[in-house]
């Protein structure tokens, strides 16, 4: 008899289909993984096996009995770690323990939280609370807490995906390690394919109609180690396999016919003069960051953050920064920009030294900061009106049209912001950042709120909509694929403080790019274990390197 099993489940939110017939069954202490794009109802199919919701046909069960409400044999960590902030670590999980466990005695009860704490790391900050936790710490809490309730099914509903990359990857060990010792039954549900690949046993995907895909068995030999994977040919056919089949069912048509970008010339143009007499060594040299320090005043003394940040782009090059959290990326872009102040050094582009903030340095940030009572239309205009000086209106309305029609905004660009999804609005901040042709492209993690799937097709478009520009640009980020996916060079930084550029990748692949050629390229695994190295090797405390 199957731990948990599904027949013919279906549910639906009004007229709103969610899940499809999904027929699954899942054995005792086997380790599953669902994947799929957001809105597939991978939150919905978690729901039903911990009893918070039930199907309107078909029928769930846990070891044949019918799920019909909550139930301590089935613990659920969610994604928000969901603590009560006025209480430490250990009374966290004394809660959860004292509700389900009530009959043991005080000790035995202290003994469960005291154990779990320690299994999670985190016997040393059991009297601290959620407050004073780091993100990843706090999801130990809730991981810890679940464990204590001693349940036969762990239910997991993207526990990761609030978390940056490196404690992501730590937390993720953490679950393989755990699930080993104790071979309870899990259902994890993520957007990752490399997170799915390294914990289970299985991964089964949603597919956009909320009928299940394919399920594919993953026989990895464990412990999985993310480094060493990367050469196995299993796993990477695996990711293949499962990667092209996502992007196959989650490509959406942002066809029709796009409008002809108008011939309207910036404020921030040069004159043609200028430009051929400018032409020529200093498009070697478009944008040079020349010895940047980056200082800043603390009660304990000056801490420099950036030292000796010396690097040299030519005009139409695409660069990524990256390197674990705290090591300064951030800084130097904001410094690019003209954001935040060069305390020594200087960066210069196309032969004029940076200073203050200006449209011919375009920035996309994390989250976009759109105006949330404009219109998708009007906020990319803002910054059209003040570039473009003069053109008319209807040319200034054409280029803003053009690129939100190129970002798949053309039937929603008449919405207001508050009304569109995350991804959609960070589709509105890359229209406008291109709207305004700058001369500097720089991305701040512009994904990094959203899912993984989400992910991959904004990067699409930002190559798409890119290599119509070529414009010079600038993408910080913790993902290793997107800066293989984008870039001409990867330049990783070592970690702060006094952080400086620790090597630099050459990523010479042909353009145009995909995510699926770049997965079949001969080269591209050797790239990612280059960066990978790196990131692991400054994990642990590796000397500065020099660069490459």
């Amino acid at each position: 008899m199957p731990a948990l099993s599904l027949q013919n489940a279906s549910r639906s939110y009004g007229n709103t289909p969610i899940l499809r017939d999904v027929t699954l069954s899942i054995a005792d202490g086997e380790f599953v993984a669902i994947l799929g794009f957001s809105g597939t109802g991978k939150t919905t199919l978690i729901n039903l096996l911990a009893g918070l919701d039930t199907p309107d046909t078909g029928s769930v069960t846990h070891n044949g009995r019918p799920i019909t409400a909550p139930d301590p044999s089935r613990a659920l960590v969610f994604q928000s770690y969901a603590l009560m902030p006025w209480l430490t670590a250990s009374a966290n999980v004394s809660l959860a323990v004292d509700a389900v466990h009530g009959k043991k005695s005080a000790a035995e009860r202290a003994a469960l939280v005291t154990g779990y704490l320690d299994m999670v790391g985190l016997s040393h900050a059991r009297d601290r609370r959620p407050a004073e936790l780091s993100g990843g710490m706090r999801q130990r809490v809730a991981v810890a807490r679940a464990l204590a309730m001693e349940p036969e099914v762990l239910l997991m509903d993207e526990p990761l995906s609030a978390l940056d990359a490196l404690t992501r990857a730590n937390l993720a060990d953490e679950i393989e390690r755990i699930w080993e010792a104790h071979r309870r039954t899990v259902v994890m549900i993520t957007n990752d394919v490399d997170e799915a690949l390294l914990l289970a046993d299985r991964v089964i995907v949603l597919n956009p109609d909320g009928t299940l895909g394919p399920d594919v068995s993953v026989k990895l030999s464990r412990p999985r180690d993310r480094t060493e994977l990367n050469d196995d040919p299993v796993f990477k056919a695996l990711r293949s396999q499962i990667t092209t089949y996502l992007m196959t069912v989650g490509q959406q048509s942002r066809g029709g016919n796009v409008r002809v970008l108008p011939n309207v010339t910036p404020m921030h143009a040069l004159p043609d003069a200028y430009a051929q007499a400018a032409s020529g060594l200093s498009d070697e040299r478009y944008l040079q960051f020349s010895q940047v320090h980056k200082v800043y005043p603390t009660p304990k003394g000056p801490l420099t953050v950036v030292k000796d940040f010396e690097l040299t782009m030519k005009k139409g090059e695409f660069i990524s920064i990256i390197g674990h959290s705290g090591c300064g990326k951030s800084t130097a872009l904001t410094m690019a920009a003209g954001l935040n102040p060069i305390s020594s050094g200087a960066i210069i582009l196309d032969g004029k030294h940076v200073e203050g903030a200006d449209p011919e340095r375009a920035v996309v940030f994390q989250s976009p900061n759109l105006m949330p009572w404009l219109t998708a239309r009007e906020n990319v205009a803002i910054g059209v009106d003040r570039v473009y000086p003069k053109a008319s209106q209807a040319e200034r309305q054409e280029v803003v049209e053009y690129y939100l029609e190129r970002v798949g905004l053309a039937d929603s660009m008449h919405r207001s912001a508050a009304d569109l999804s995350n991804g959609m609005r960070q589709r509105v901040g890359i229209a406008r950042a291109f709207a305004l042709s700058p001369k500097l492209l720089l991305l701040d993690e512009p994904f990094g709120m959203l899912d993984s799937l989400t992910r991959w097709e904004l990067q699409e478009v930002l190559m798409e909509v890119w290599s119509q520009t070529r414009v010079t640009a600038i993408c910080v980020t913790h993902d290793v694929d997107e800066a293989i996916l984008l870039s001409d060079r990867v330049v990783m930084m070592t970690n702060g403080p006094e952080a400086t550029i620790g090597k630099i990748v050459d990523i010479p692949l042909e353009r145009p790019r995909s995510r699926k050629t770049l997965l079949e390229h001969p080269d591209y695994y050797r790239y990612r274990a280059e960066v990978l190295q790196f990131l692991e090797d400054y994990e642990k405390g590796a000397h500065r390197k020099e660069a490459a």
